[in-house]
């Protein structure tokens, strides 16, 4: 599974507990294309040496390490993780980035797909670079007006436009399912058909699920772990996602799995179903 919201958020609190302060003495990149730097992987590994951690900042699914004078933009993509360790601990085939700290740890990027990437600019441009990822909103940032703006703008399935990062930032496959079971709203409804009311249950169910998702540390469906190893326990309330075959918790009707939008998706037949677009009829009359 990609890291969403709730699992990059948990990260960011990991690495904020025990890495803030921390100054890097020199660094080892075995895997250049990680890296994305003006100067290449060279420039990267010249520049990180002296530089201090003052703060681990978060927006959608990106992670953003603030140094004393560069910035880290970086993506976990699917199995990208930040591990705190000893410099005398042994050092794997998928640490492909290693920033060696005078304390007498490393700050280690893992990686086994090597999907991941790191993104370092200048400190002064990191709001222009952050723009240029064309974020929309968060859940909690979102609003009923701008939703119905953004909705009735498009022909998509709902569930398309919840997986789009600039329409809402942070929400994934597994979100994207739960949110959309809880809102009693069909995976393939077309967003611009949307009655109000669900349009609203999107916006409430996001929070809801947003919150209670980090609250214990995100979802492990197979790999994703937090700084410290630890598994996220999101997994154990999950009622949609998952559970082809299995009784809908509210109604008893088997889960179904679905392709939409490319993605595997879970969805209760019975409770969402799709409705007829009845905002955008006209009467010919």
């Amino acid at each position: 599974m990609m890291p969403e919201m709730p699992e990059v958020e948990t990260v960011r609190r990991g690495l904020e507990e025990i890495v803030i302060g921390k100054i890097v003495s020199s660094v080892t990149v075995t895997w250049p294309r990680i890296i994305q730097a003006e100067g290449g992987v060279e420039a990267f590994e010249t520049r990180m040496p002296g530089q201090q951690l003052e703060k681990v900042g978060r927006v959608g699914k990106f992670l953003l390490f603030y140094w004393t004078e560069v910035t880290w933009i970086a993506h976990l993509r699917m199995e990208g993780k930040y591990l705190y360790e000893s410099t005398e601990s042994p050092v794997d085939q998928y640490t492909h980035v290693i920033c060696h700290l005078t304390d007498g740890h490393d700050l280690r990027y893992r990686d086994v797909r090597k999907f991941g990437r790191i993104h370092m600019v200048e400190k002064a441009d990191t709001e222009a670079e952050i723009a240029k990822l064309k974020l929309g909103p968060e859940p909690n940032d979102l609003t009923f007006d701008y939703l119905q703006k953004r909705f009735d703008k498009t022909t998509r399935s709902i569930k398309a436009v919840l997986l789009d990062q600039g329409v809402i930032a942070g929400i994934g496959n597994i979100y994207a399912d739960e949110i959309l079971f809880a809102a009693k709203i069909h995976p393939e409804q077309s967003a611009r058909s949307l009655y109000d009311e669900e349009i609203q249950a999107i916006i409430t169910e996001s929070r809801r699920i947003m919150a209670s998702a980090i609250e214990v540390g995100g979802t492990t469906i197979r790999t994703y772990t937090n700084t410290f190893g630890e598994n996220g326990q999101f997994a154990d309330y999950l009622k949609a996602y998952g559970k082809k075959g299995q009784p809908c918790p509210r109604c008893g009707t088997e889960i179904e799995k679905i392709s939409v939008a490319k993605r595997g998706t879970h969805f209760c037949p019975y409770c969402q179903r799709i409705h007829l677009a009845v905002k955008y009829i006209t009467s010919s009359i």
